[in-house]
C-alpha cells in the first residue's frame, strides 16, 4: 500500500525514477480499483454497456490519469528511457508490448541521466 500511497504523493512529478515495485503496486491497485468501481456502477445502474464506463470508473479514470502519466514516465527514467517513450504504445498492440517490455525491465545501475537508482535510496 506504501507502493500506491507514493505515487499519489508525487501527483504530477515527471522528474526522477520510480522502481518496478511502485509502478507496478500502483498498475494493481488501479485494475482492482476499477473492478471495484465497475462492479458497484453495474449495481447502482449508472454503468453505460454502449460507452463502457460508468460514473464511479469514469471519475477514478479522470482523476488517476496524471498520476499514472507520471509514475510511467518515472518508470521509464529508471531504466534509462525518455518519457516519450510512452508514446509508442498509440501504436496498436506492438506499441502496447513494447511499452510493457520496458516497465518491467530492471533499473539502470547507478544513476543515470535522471538521478539516482532509487533501489539505493533507502
Amino acid at each position: 500500500m506504501d507502493w500506491y500511497l507514493s505515487v499519489w504523493k508525487k501527483y504530477a512529478v515527471f522528474s526522477g525514477r520510480a522502481q518496478r515495485a511502485e509502478y507496478w503496486y500502483f498498475v494493481l491497485f488501479n485494475c482492482l480499483a476499477i473492478i471495484g468501481l465497475v462492479i458497484v456502477d453495474s449495481i447502482t445502474g449508472s454503468f453505460d454497456d454502449d460507452a463502457g464506463i460508468g460514473l464511479l470508473s469514469g471519475l477514478y479514470y479522470l482523476g488517476v490519469l496524471l498520476p499514472s502519466l507520471a509514475v510511467t514516465v518515472r518508470r521509464l527514467h529508471d531504466t534509462g528511457r525518455s518519457g516519450w517513450w510512452m508514446l509508442i504504445a498509440l501504436l496498436p498492440l506492438l506499441g502496447g508490448l513494447i511499452l510493457l517490455f520496458f516497465t518491467v525491465q530492471d533499473s539502470q545501475p547507478g544513476g543515470n541521466q535522471y538521478g539516482l537508482n532509487p533501489k539505493g535510496v533507502s
